[in-house]
């Protein structure tokens, strides 16, 4: 999932790259800004026809309500924070 910034900027250069590497990219409509309101809108158009699923934020906060808790438990360090500094030096 790709959000957070310039639309037409860095937004459209890691969804195309991201896209190049053969993953699939999905963003949040309301996830990103441009300095206009048409050059934000041109560019998700075409990266949604093109290199990601663009899709509005309660629907992928949706499909992550439906996920299995257990799929995003970590599991159990088995070392100390004295260990892992120790190891560390």
């Amino acid at each position: 999932m790709i959000g957070v910034e310039t639309t037409s900027g860095c937004v459209r250069a890691t969804v195309v790259d991201a896209f190049s590497l053969s993953y699939r990219v999905i963003m949040a409509e309301e996830g990103c800004f441009d300095r206009s309101e048409a050059s934000h809108a041109v560019s998700l158009c075409d990266m949604h026809a093109k290199y990601a699923d663009v899709v509005p934020t309660a629907e992928i906060l949706a499909y992550f309500d439906q996920l299995p808790a257990e799929l995003f438990d970590l599991p159990a360090g088995v070392r100390t924070a004295t260990q892992i500094k120790d190891a560390a030096e």
